[in-house]
This record gives structure tokens, sequence and C-alpha cells, in this order.
């Protein structure tokens, strides 16, 4: 199953904060990297080098530099589940992305009031955002490989 890392931050104690396109955050601890592959050594040398961790092009997984990358399925396989007051969530693009819809059938689906502002779906700025349980409720379950591993109901 494909993963969609959208951010990515460096905490203490060689973890990263990773929060995935269907709402999903995970704490990843890199430090058994350390002794497995050599060139992540560099991470726990060099404070700087693991402050600078990007989300690599695409979403497919994290980048620190040529040499330095891990991909979305580890971090997602490997990474421990935490809460936060944004489980759940997702933007308008990686929602029907997942269920394979337009934009303009959840922007229709909020006008119509099939889809309620300010409680299935809210806008922050210019980004739309919408709940993993309103999607189910009014969509059924996503469609194909990038179906959302977790229940929200």
């Amino acid at each position: 199953m494909f993963h969609k890392v959208k951010a990515v931050n460096a905490l203490q104690n060689n973890c990263l904060s990773v929060q995935f396109a269907e709402g999903v955050t995970k704490i990843y601890d890199i430090t058994p990297l350390f002794s497995k592959w050599v060139q992540f050594k560099d991470l726990q040398d060099d404070r700087a080098l693991f402050e600078s961790v990007e989300v690599d092009f695409g979403g497919y997984g994290i980048i620190w530099n040529d040499e330095l990358d891990l991909s979305c399925d580890e971090l997602y396989a490997n990474g421990k589940t935490v809460e936060t007051p944004f489980d759940g969530l997702m933007a308008f693009t990686d929602a029907t992305e997942i269920w394979g819809l337009n934009e303009s059938t959840l922007r229709k689906a909020i006008a119509y009031g099939k889809l309620i502002n300010g409680v299935d779906a809210c806008k922050y700025g210019k980004q739309w955002v919408i709940s993993a349980e309103a999607m189910r409720r009014e969509y059924g379950e996503p469609k194909g490989e990038k179906a959302l591993p977790f229940n929200m109901g």
C-alpha cells in the first residue's frame, strides 16, 4: 500500500514526526538505522544535517541529501502512530486522489449540503480540508491501492 508523506519534522532523540496525506501522524525513530547502514551514522553525529530533513518530491519519502533517504512505506510501516487533533483530516486534493473524484465534486457537495461546512469540511485560507469519516460516509471506501489503513468510525 502506498502512503504519501505530506510533512516531516525533526524531533529530539533521533525521532521524526511524519504526517501522511491520509491524515495519520507517525513518530519514526531512526536510531536503529545508525548500526544498520553506515550512511545514517552521519545523522547521529550532525544535528544540523538531521534537522535538514524534508519531504522528497511527490511525497514518496523523505530526504536529507543524495545518499540519505527513507521511503514513505518504511516510515509508515515502522513509525509509531500518535494521536493529534488533526487525525483523519486531509486536503481536498488528497481526498480526491485517494477516492478517485474531482475537487469540484466535493465543492458541489458542500454547496448542496451533502457535506456540511464546519462539520465535515472546513476552509483554512485557500485550502479546504475534509474528514476521512465524511468521505467514507458519502463516498464509501477509498478506491484502489491508496485505500486508507484506519477506521474513522
